[in-house]
């Protein structure tokens, strides 16, 4: 792929320190194609040129001077609201702080800046980040790139939309439930989801903007932090540089994560979670993944269809009360008191999301423990999985993307898979709570499009603190299936 606006950030940087492209050159193509694209998908929200135009002059002649910033030295970049930016607003959807302005840099910016980065822009996000689609009452609806009648996920959903779209060199987005797996699934780029707690979320949405406890903040269960990229070259290139202990644990840890399991294709050992009774796969996601598998498979992949010891029914359960217990503290006190009294009526016996999601919100710390403790003995079984696996494939999301639904009753959305009309929250989120509940790492890599002539993204799943083994599996997928191909229209 010869047009930069669609290379990859390490094939970008190589060429801008080689001088076969400048720094500014290559944001001033980013700005024409944001100004002649972004107007139909509304990935780009924010922006400040004039600082990145100064900064990209700056390390064109850096380079004049013998001088390299880092690994990400002069590439525009652009950014998932939800991180605090200087310069820019960080809203993280809420229109209460819409006219909010950073006076510090997340940490991961920062980290990114040090690489010698250029933010020029920060990517849209659904409202607190929680939903699978990404609209909010500051910036309006994102569109995928693809089809802008459907949604390009979420949360992290501006971001894989402006990736895809050929807008911006590079992205960082979160993870709680999906938010960088869904979204790199809807629109066809790459993402990872690292191991949590291995890249510090300060300066990051949740808390809401401004509140900055500096180098104590606390992790929200789940959550990571994460790239998303256009090639699975430059997730290996970013974790280089964000993975860390959280500041105080510096003066003592270091993380120094393991080299990736196999290196070849044929040498992995691979297991295999296509489907599922409880949570299926849609016909349109399951045939392009066996069409990838077969590829794979004629290439000497071993693949054997084996998974992991785990009750998926209770394990989604787990997820969704966790999901609930981590962001609750972000609810206004109205909604939060009407869970608890929605808590206390429910019956026994109602698992539905609605009663899920109270639970988790309301519950007592007991509860929490409890639960915990349940999640403990699921990660064993994962750990036993992987004692003789590698990998897991399987599904990213049971559905491609899906059209646009801001119906206000989150819980009476729904979505449809092989014609039968499910819950929205399981559909959406069945496959990747899996994942993240017991804190895995996993890489979404592109495997081809649909029947529907929508992306697909396979999730490639590796043990705890093996980053490296999920990514370099990626690598193999994108160099044997075919990786990242840009959608009709934005070529």
């Amino acid at each position: 792929m010869t047009d930069p606006a669609f290379q990859s950030a390490t094939d970008l940087t190589n060429a801008i320190k080689s001088r076969k492209i400048k720094s500014i050159e290559l944001l001033e193509l980013y700005i024409e194609r944001m100004q002649r694209y972004n107007p139909q998908i509304n990935a780009i929200v924010a922006t400040d040129l004039d600082r990145a135009r100064e900064r990209t002059l700056a390390a064109d002649k850096a380079l004049d001077n013998g001088e390299s910033w880092g690994a990400l030295h002069g590439l525009p970049i652009t950014i998932k609201d939800s991180y605090e930016v200087v310069g820019m607003p960080c809203t993280g959807g809420i229109p209460d702080f819409k006219d909010y302005r950073p006076a510090n840099n997340a940490w991961i910016v920062q980290k990114l800046l040090n690489e010698g980065a250029v933010i020029f822009g920060k990517t849209n996000m659904p409202l607190f980040g929680r939903d699978w689609q990404s609209y909010n009452d500051v910036y309006g609806q994102t569109n995928n790139p693809w089809n802008s009648d459907m949604v390009p996920g979420g949360s992290s959903g501006g971001s894989a939309a402006a990736l895809a779209a050929g807008l911006t060199g590079l992205e960082m987005g979160s993870d709680i439930g999906g938010s960088i797996r869904t979204p790199a699934h809807f629109c066809g780029v790459f993402g990872h989801k690292p191991t949590f707690g291995i890249v510090p979320l300060i300066g990051h949405v949740p808390p809401p903007p401004g509140t900055f406890p500096g180098e104590y903040k606390t992790d929200t269960d789940i959550l990571v932090a994460g790239p998303l990229a256009r090639s699975a070259t430059d997730l290996d290139l970013v974790m280089d540089f964000i993975t860390a202990p959280n500041g105080p644990q510096n003066s003592a840890w270091k993380i120094q994560l393991p080299p990736a399991r196999k290196k070849n294709l044929k040498d992995f050992k691979i297991g295999l979670w296509l489907d599922d009774p409880d949570f299926p796969t849609d016909t349109n996601v399951l045939n392009c993944l066996q069409n990838a598998l077969d590829t794979l498979a004629k290439a000497g992949a071993l693949i054997e269809e084996k998974r992991p010891d785990i009750d998926f029914v209770r394990s989604h359960e787990i997820f969704h009360q966790l999901l609930s217990a981590a962001t609750s503290a972000g609810l206004p006190p109205k909604v939060f008191d009407s869970l608890v009294e929605a808590a206390e009526n429910l019956a026994d016996d109602d698992r539905g999301d609605f009663a899920r999601s109270a639970r988790g919100a309301a519950m007592l710390h007991r509860k929490w423990v409890g639960l915990n403790y349940a999640r403990t003995m699921i990660r064993e079984k994962w750990a036993d999985f992987f004692q003789e696996f590698d990998i897991l494939l399987c599904p990213t999301v049971s559905v491609t993307a899906f059209p646009h639904d801001h119906t206000e009753d989150f819980f009476a959305r729904r979505l449809t898979v092989n014609g039968e009309v499910r819950s929205y929250f399981d559909t959406a989120a069945a496959w990747a709570g899996l994942t993240g509940m017991v804190y895995l790492p996993s890489t979404v890599a592109p495997v081809g499009q649909a029947s529907n002539g929508l992306p697909v993204g396979m999730q490639i799943v590796a043990p705890y603190l093996e980053d490296r083994t999920s990514i370099q599996f990626a690598k193999s997928v994108e160099e044997t299936v075919g990786g990242f191909t840009p959608p009709p229209g934005f070529e």
